[in-house]
């Protein structure tokens, strides 16, 4: 997973475009820059310029907020620091042992179904996933599974189900617990034994989409790589080396990238 992940960051860079547009947000910092400036100090139309943006969002090295009218970039301080970690062979250091994940949201049809395939094949060995919902559909959405398939992710035992089952007192015992939509982060969660680490994580929702079966597809791989560069970052952190506070801090950034 981390030789994916920085791989493709590596890749973006590889243009020297793409190259200096990252070098000027890593030089503006904390405030970023707009499109316009971007566009501005490369001297390159404002469409090549969204193309090498792009390019960048996808590899998961800068995030976009909007801020009025205007949509600001800037570096992602912790995808970066996943790259040069692994440059320098500081992001073997996890801890030993299973960590134990639950991935929710309300209908456990699409979003929390795609996370919890993505870190059991991606973090296999470090890292077991789960997913549930606050009221599941008992259904997992037909292009969810399509998604999955074409990426050779083991799909045979994802189904739909209620997080009850995790709270009960024989159920795993929770390490991370990620809300991926609104309406669940916004619920009552049940009291998880261990209190374990938690943060919201939202992503639009592919299956309230309403469109034909080409959009459709496009809507449900948006949030396939949303999810996809967020758990990349995840299962590079060294967790036993953090700090509490630390791991919070870090937790609920993930969770706001890419939310533009």
């Amino acid at each position: 997973m981390k030789e994916h992940v920085v791989a493709t960051m590596l890749s973006a860079l590889g243009h020297e475009a793409r190259l200096t547009v990252f070098r000027l947000l890593s030089a503006a910092g904390e405030q970023g820059l707009s499109a316009g400036a971007l566009a501005g100090a490369l001297g390159v139309p404002p469409s090549t310029l969204s193309f090498h943006l792009k390019d960048l969002r996808m590899a998961g090295l800068i995030e976009a907020r909007r801020t009025g009218r205007s949509i600001i970039y800037r570096i992602d301080p912790d995808a970066v620091g996943v790259m040069l970690g692994f440059l320098q062979g500081r992001t073997t250091a996890m801890a030993s042992g299973l960590y134990n994940v639950l991935f929710l949201c309300t209908g456990n049809t699409a979003r929390s179904i795609m996370a919890e395939a993505i870190l059991n094949h991606e973090g296999s060995g470090r890292f077991k996933a789960y997913s549930a919902g606050s009221q599941p559909r008992g259904t997992v959405h037909p292009e969810a599974l399509r998604l999955l398939e074409r990426q050779n992710y083991p799909i045979d035992d994802l189904h739909s189900k209620g997080w009850e089952e995790f709270a009960a007192p024989d159920a795993p015992v929770m390490d991370f617990v990620f809300t991926v939509c609104d309406d669940a982060a916004q619920e009552v969660c049940p009291t998880w034994p261990g209190q374990p680490m938690s943060a919201h994580w939202g992503v639009p929702d592919p299956a309230a989409f309403q469109g034909d079966e080409k959009a459709t597809a496009l809507v449900f791989a948006d949030a396939f790589r949303m999810l996809f560069n967020r758990i990349g970052i995840f299962t590079c952190l060294p967790i036993a080396s953090l700090d509490r506070l630390s791991l919070q801090t870090t937790l609920d950034n993930i969770g706001r990238r890419d939310t533009a």
